[in-house]
């Protein structure tokens, strides 16, 4: 809101970890038009957080560091298409990924 003097916790605040209701180091973060929050975490995976949830998915990742299409190494930032599709740059890959998230 205009003039606020605080921050709300929106994503993660549950202390560093791979947990669902925790985020590590977020390196990207992308909201899409319902509110949904979309964070980029160093456990490499993408996370989403439905507006007022306490707890997030992986929806992209989280299968440990590799190259495979399932895979990511420390992604860094994140952007959708007019197409709801997902871009994630993968830092340590040297690569951008597209993912259809619906």
């Amino acid at each position: 809101m205009e003039g606020a003097k605080q921050g709300i916790v929106v994503a993660g605040g549950q202390g560093y970890g791979n947990g669902f209701g925790q985020s590590s180091y977020p390196k990207g973060v992308v909201v899409d038009q319902l509110g949904t929050v979309y964070v980029a975490d160093y456990f490499n995976r993408i996370m989403r957080w439905p507006k007022g949830a306490t707890q997030g998915s992986v929806i992209v990742g989280g299968n440990g560091i590799g190259e495979q299409s399932n895979q990511l190494t420390w992604p860094y930032g994140l952007s959708f298409d007019r197409q709801g599709n997902l871009y994630v740059a993968d830092h340590a890959n040297h690569r951008v990924q597209k993912f259809n998230i619906e």
